[in-house]
């Protein structure tokens, strides 16, 4: 079995591990740096099958580190895409209060944007209509820097800046075993192992079996939620301009179906959120007896269970019936028929559940000996990868530099 030496390896080829990678590659510029991707391409699972957007921060705590990484991220992808001509657009998008019982919800979203430093104003009905003809709601924002992006084409150019700088991008080399030693760290995959002085886990929906083949304690668990999408057809595509999105319902975790333009200029609608049979379940038909067996039994996922069951439910009943999910698009834009949709891709979001029931919400790092483990990546994280990426940088120079003395 072939042996190989590194300075720096990251495990995972979605949109963090290689941003990570490139900030490692533009600190340590003399440093050797493996990039280690199980599948057959990067940005396979999370990173090339999200909804594309460019997220503004609104959403989130003024001060959080979700906040503050979304905000500063954001302008560095925007300037990533700018220098590598990949297609980007601030094309803008409205939340919007379908009646008086969101408007206090809608007017909370707003005030943390304005904490933010978010370019959002409040709309009325009629502003609504200029910018969204078809879209419903008595009361909106209009969050003018929200934007949209090819992130699958920046992880391209992420990978090829790292081979064109001499740097090893492994494909289906899946991490199978993690040996933490005195000077560095071995990974071994199926062919080949490599020695590391330095390891960032970036595992994605696999990151908690990672942290745990490293001999350490996940603090949360992954539980892998399936979101699909339907699309509009090409002649049904004005009845969304750019990104209508609801008021999302401060109970549960995810944003609600919402519309958005992808770059290609392609509607997408959706999506759900329903427990995925396996950690890379993209259907119904995919299942992985493990994977079930290891959501099903985790005290935190059933504890979540119970607080949202009636959510779950409607859930479920949007992904096994066209209709429900269009009912559910309807709210938002009335105009919408089932028949000008057809299905389009699905995605599965690695949410990382604590052991009480809770969903870590923020981004979650854990620090090993010479490992960083990342072990919560949850939206906006696309769009905050770079500073995700410098974020992590920032601790392997601690680890660095101790070691050093």
């Amino acid at each position: 079995m072939a042996q190989h030496q590194v300075d720096f390896a990251i495990i995972g080829g979605g949109i963090v591990g290689l941003a990570t990678a490139y900030q490692i590659l533009n600190h340590y510029r003399d440093a050797t740096i493996a990039l280690l991707e199980k599948e057959n391409q990067v940005a396979a699972h999370q990173s090339g099958r999200n909804s594309g957007v460019l997220h503004s921060g609104i959403y989130y705590k003024p001060g959080s580190l979700k906040a503050v990484t979304c905000r500063e991220g954001k302008l560095l992808m925007e300037e990533f895409c700018r220098q590598n001509s990949i297609r980007f657009e601030r094309c803008g998008k409205v939340i919007v209060a379908l009646d008086e019982q969101e408007i206090p919800l809608l007017e909370r979203i707003y005030d943390r944007g304005q904490g933010n430093g978010v370019n959002c104003v409040r709309i009325d009905q009629k502003q609504l209509k200029e910018l969204e003809p078809h879209a419903a709601g008595i009361s909106a924002i209009h969050v003018r820097e929200a934007g949209i992006v090819d992130y699958p084409g920046v992880c391209r150019r992420f990978a090829d800046i790292l081979r064109e700088r001499n740097q090893q991008v492994w494909l289906n080399a899946e991490v199978v075993d993690i040996k933490q030693k005195a000077e560095f760290v071995e990974l071994k995959t199926r062919k080949e192992v490599l020695q590391a002085r330095y390891v960032v886990n970036c595992g994605g929906l696999h990151s908690d079996r990672l942290i745990r083949m490293a001999g350490d304690k996940p603090p949360a668990k992954i539980v892998p939620f399936r979101g699909e999408y339907y699309q509009l057809k090409p002649e049904f595509r004005q009845l969304c301009k750019n990104l209508i999105y609801p008021v999302p319902d401060p109970e549960f975790p995810f944003l609600g179906v919402h519309l958005t333009r992808m770059v290609d200029g392609s509607v997408e609608c959706g999506p759900n959120a329903v427990l995925a049979l396996a950690r890379e379940g993209y259907n119904w038909l995919t299942l992985n007896p493990k994977d079930l067996l290891e959501s099903l039994s985790y005290s935190g996922f059933l504890k979540m269970a119970g607080k949202h069951w009636s959510k779950g439910l409607g859930e479920i009943q949007r992904s096994l019936s066209k209709g429900a999910f269009v009912r559910a698009l309807q709210r938002l834009v009335p105009d919408l028929r089932e028949e000008y949709l057809i299905p389009c891709r699905a995605g599965v979001r690695a949410q990382a559940v604590t052991a009480e029931g809770s969903l870590v919400d923020d981004f979650l790092f854990l620090r090993k000996e010479r490992m960083i483990h990342v072990c919560n990546a949850p939206s906006p994280a696309a769009t905050a990868s770079l500073k995700i990426g410098e974020t992590i940088l920032g601790e392997l120079q601690q680890i660095v530099t101790a070691d050093q003395n």
